[in-house]
């Protein structure tokens, strides 16, 4: 692992992907929507999980309710290994099921007939996967606090929700809502998703009810379990009222009262460039977790130890980074970017990480101006590996480079340069979020809506920074008042037009891949690239 230049990239993903070739059968089973999933929808999981910290062992069920779209008999649940399926259920009948790894294919009893409601239980037990290196590495957490006490957290983006519970563990379909059910020790407290709709006191254990009314994305559910108290506000957001609730572990309420003052403040800043928080039923919740964080949808989770910074450190290397709290703002950006808007598969894992590692720099521009956002934007190349292609492998659950993070904000800040109207291009930012709310989507879905709404062919830009590793570099000659200039390092087609500093006066230049050449009143001494386009320059 590189220690400074991959700073950022370890604070909210992976630092280096492994350039996996050889595809297995499991590769595929978890990554594609194969013909056991496809001819139903989800509708609703009901989910209860008794959590046993003492023994690392969990056990519980889940309700799969769903519409049938084409009349099939076999069905895939995923459960990842070493949990095992005890049973599964059909109207109170007990089916059968074949295992493929962590693929479960259960042949129903029932006709399935199209149009139809239909639903199964699943039950299952067993030690789940320990997480090794959270969230990155994910599964459970089981640690304990100052005091002795259990803190334990679930995490599972691209491992997946399987590995601690039974699902249709692929992105593509979402639940429409949810019920989550986690039963803790007696002094222990759960914090899920949505509200907390009751609590249940047994004999030697409580049961936390929580419901989700909104569509969530497998990976967005969470448990997280600890000795925490909480205290909360109101916000007056463009939806009205919004709960925004703080869980933290016993001894940390003080700091947290304070760092979480910028809370409001981010969701002040994002609902300017976002639009609305996405999910006003579900309300909002920061919980503290033993690792540093993520965007579990209306329970973000956060173990950034009360600082500015990522664990006090600059991520951009500008100052600004030091201004605001990196996992408190970049988690929540993704309740827009993962969570309202969602990629169908992982490989377009960037759709949430640019959008969301670029939150981060709209965050810096709301409350401390566009001078000091570009800064911050521009610091953060630094991360910038340029080592593959943005875009992951399709269909096989398969992530792309690591410079989705701020690879993909510097691209976006590059095309804020090209729109060259911010008041556009915050209605692009917006109406991305209003066109696919609640929704799964494709990377060509959010190219073709930004290069429609902004009225500029924004094809091969995208081919060149998600598809290649390749940097632009602007090539210029100087003769007299002439400058000569070229593109290379790009795809065929590739025409980002830039803009240059003559002589210290802005004006416009329209590279190709072939030299072209512009005229000016004087001789030329000074040449200087607009630093907001992501592009190297040199002078040959």
């Amino acid at each position: 692992m590189k220690k400074i230049t991959t700073t950022l990239l370890l604070a909210i993903g992976l630092s280096s992907f492994s350039q996996q070739k050889n595809y297995t059968e499991q590769d595929s089973l978890r990554g594609s929507i194969t013909p056991e999933r496809s001819w139903w929808d989800l509708n609703f999981y009901n989910l209860s999980v008794e959590v046993k910290p003492d023994e690392k062992y969990i056990s519980g069920s889940n309700i799969i309710r769903y519409t049938v779209l084409e009349e099939q008999q076999r069905l895939q649940v995923d459960l990842q290994t070493p949990l095992i399926i005890e049973k599964i259920t059909q109207e109170g009948k007990d089916l059968k099921w074949e295992s493929n790894g962590n693929a479960h294919f259960v042949t129903l009893k029932k006709p399935q007939r199209k149009g139809e409601v239909n639903e199964i239980k699943v039950y299952y037990s067993g030690h789940p996967k320990e997480a090794v290196r959270a969230p990155w590495d994910g599964g459970f957490s089981w640690k304990k606090d100052n005091n002795g006490k259990h803190f334990v957290a679930t995490s599972c983006q691209g491992l997946g929700a399987s590995v601690w519970w039974p699902n249709k563990d692929h992105m593509y379909d979402e639940v429409d809502s949810m019920a989550i059910n986690i039963t803790t020790p007696k002094d222990l407290m759960d914090v899920s998703n949505g509200r907390l709709l009751k609590v249940v006191e047994n004999k030697d254990s409580n049961t936390y009810h929580w419901y989700v009314s909104n569509p969530i994305n497998n990976y967005g559910v969470n448990i997280n379990i600890g000795d925490y108290v909480h205290f909360g506000e109101f916000y007056n957001g463009e939806k009205g009222k919004l709960a925004m609730d703080y869980y933290v572990l016993r001894d940390n309420e003080e700091k947290a009262k304070e760092q979480f003052k910028q809370a409001p403040m981010m969701m002040e800043a994002l609902e300017h460039w976002f639009g609305p928080y996405p999910f006003y039923e579900d309300g909002y919740k920061l919980v503290e977790v033993p690792y540093p964080g993520m965007e579990h949808q209306s329970s973000v989770t956060y173990g950034n130890q009360f600082k500015n910074g990522y664990l006090g450190r600059d991520v951009s290397k500008t100052g600004w980074g030091l201004k605001f709290d990196f996992i408190l703002i970049h988690e929540s950006g993704h309740e827009w970017f993962a969570n309202n808007i969602t990629y169908k598969d992982i490989a377009d894992m960037w759709v949430h990480e640019g959008f969301t590692a670029y939150s981060e720099n709209l965050y810096v521009d709301y409350h401390f101006g566009k001078e000091a956002a570009s800064e911050y934007v521009i610091g953060t190349r630094g991360n910038i590996q340029n080592d593959k292609p943005i875009i992951g492998t399709y269909d096989v659950n398969q992530r792309g480079s690591g410079d989705m993070y701020s690879k993909g904000a510097n691209m976006l800040h590059s095309i804020r340069q090209l729109v060259d109207d911010d008041e556009k291009w915050r209605t692009i930012l917006r109406g991305l979020n209003r066109e696919f709310y609640h929704q799964t989507v494709t990377t060509k879905q959010i190219e073709e809506y930004i290069s429609n709404t902004s009225g500029i062919d924004l094809t091969q830009f995208f081919d060149q920074y998600l598809r290649n590793a390749k940097i632009p570099m602007l090539e210029y000659q100087v003769n007299g008042k002439q400058l000569r200039f070229r593109y290379t390092n790009i795809v065929n087609g590739f025409d980002m037009p830039l803009r240059l500093s003559i002589n210290g006066s802005e004006d416009w230049v329209y590279p190709t891949s072939d030299w072209k050449s512009k005229s000016f009143k004087k001789d030329i001494q000074l040449v200087n690239v607009d630093k907001n386009f992501y592009v190297e320059y040199k002078k040959i």
